[in-house]
C-alpha cells in the first residue's frame, strides 16, 4: 500500500471524517466564526462584565442576550457547517502534505 506511512487516525485526502472533527474541531470553527461576525455584541458584553462579579448576571442581561442571540443566529446559518468541514479538510490535507499547521484567525477588538 501507498499509504503506509500515514498515522491511523489520519485521512489521506477525501472527505471522511473522524467523530471529533465532526462534533467538536468543526463545531468549534463555526464558533468561531460566529464570535467573528458578533464582535459588537461580544465586546459590549465584555464591557459590561469587566470588574463585575456575581453583579454582572443582572447587570448585563441585556448585552448578553443580544450577544447570545447573535450568536446563536450565527451559528445556526444554513451552510455554515458545509463551509467550515470544507476549510478544515483543506487545512488538514496541507497539514498532512505540509507538515506545517495552519494559521488560525482571532476575533479582533
Amino acid at each position: 500500500l501507498s499509504n503506509m506511512n500515514v498515522l491511523p487516525d489520519q485521512h489521506p485526502g477525501g472527505e471522511e471524517l473522524r467523530l471529533v472533527e465532526k462534533d467538536v474541531l468543526i463545531p468549534k470553527r463555526m464558533k468561531e466564526k460566529a464570535m467573528i461576525s458578533c464582535t459588537e455584541y461580544v465586546k459590549a458584553f465584555e464591557d459590561c462584565a469587566r470588574g463585575r462579579t456575581v453583579s454582572m448576571v443582572w447587570a448585563c442581561r441585556k448585552q448578553n442576550k443580544k450577544m447570545q442571540s447573535c450568536l446563536v443566529d450565527e451559528f445556526n446559518k444554513p451552510g455554515l457547517f458545509e463551509q467550515c468541514k470544507q476549510e478544515y479538510l483543506r487545512d488538514r490535507e496541507q497539514f498532512q502534505t505540509t507538515g506545517v499547521p495552519v494559521k488560525k484567525y482571532k476575533r479582533g477588538h
